[in-house]
């Protein structure tokens, strides 16, 4: 297992020594002792801190940071799990994602997926009865779908995903409708058809940083980590201020025993972070 000093997980993470060590006597974190009881720290720990420092950033009140890592603490594999572990923020809440279980980082409850996923994955979405469309759609008619979708999505969810197809539809190069729609059914466990979402757009909007992250997470929850890392260096190599996609390159790098690599990315998320 790769191990960090105090001074890498500073510069890694941006974190002042003072709250590393009040992380530590806390209980929070329990790096090794090592020669000159200098302490080192795991790739574990380096996630238990960059938690802390995403719920201090979003001003969650100390009671619930420490009860939200408390419980992370206690469910977080000893090593990295095989198919990587996602940590991603849902509103005020720390959602972790270990293969294929998710929970609730504060509470420690599993979160089920309750969406219906039954259905064939090459059917198409459609949009349900409406008015039909003019024969002549005004030019800004695909925008106009698209705000409609992301309305929808509050209230309904097949709507808003028909909103986005039509959007789709009227304006083939309208990269947010693609990144939306994918999102939507990745959410819902439609993975092969989020994932012919993405590939479609990335067709039409090759240049769209967005589409390739989008892709590498759905890659990367599939277990298809190769291609995920493929995916993220292509967002990279579009948009290389993506703080999230230097994170989750620098997971898959550490899975795979790359530290040093691990590291520079990291490192990069930092900066991003700082900035």
């Amino acid at each position: 297992m790769s191990e960090y000093s105090i001074q890498e997980v500073q510069r890694t993470l941006g974190l002042s020594r003072g709250m590393i060590l009040g992380l530590v006597k806390s209980g929070y974190v329990t790096p090794k002792v090592g020669s000159r009881h200098a302490y080192r720290f795991t790739f574990r720990d380096l996630v238990v801190m960059r938690t802390a420092q995403e719920l201090i950033a979003a001003s969650i009140p100390p009671r619930r940071v420490a009860q939200t890592l408390k419980r992370l603490r206690a469910k977080l594999p000893g090593e990295l799990p095989s198919g990587g572990l996602r940590i991603r923020a849902a509103g005020d809440r720390i959602v972790v994602q270990d293969g294929v279980q998710q929970w609730e980082a504060g509470t420690g409850q599993y979160m089920l997926d309750f969406s219906v996923s039954g259905a064939p994955a090459n059917v198409r979405l459609i949009a349900p009865p409406a008015a039909p469309a003019p024969a002549a759609a005004k030019p800004d008619a695909a925008s106009d779908l698209f705000e409609q979708g992301c309305e929808l999505e509050e209230e309904d969810i097949r709507r808003a995903a028909a909103a986005y197809q039509r959007a789709i539809d009227s304006d083939p190069s309208l990269a947010s409708a693609y990144v939306n729609l994918g999102r939507l059914l990745h959410e819902q466990g439609r993975l092969s058809e989020a994932e012919a979402v993405y590939r479609k757009g990335i067709s039409h909007c090759p240049a769209d940083a967005l589409l390739h992250y989008n892709l590498g997470v759905l890659l990367e929850d599939i277990g298809r980590r190769k291609a995920a890392l493929e995916a993220y260096r292509e967002a990279l190599a579009l948009q290389d201020d993506l703080a999230d996609c230097h994170y989750n390159i620098a997971r898959l790098y550490e899975a795979s025993g790359m530290t040093r690599a691990a590291l520079r990315h990291l490192n990069a998320y930092r900066k991003l972070q700082s900035g």
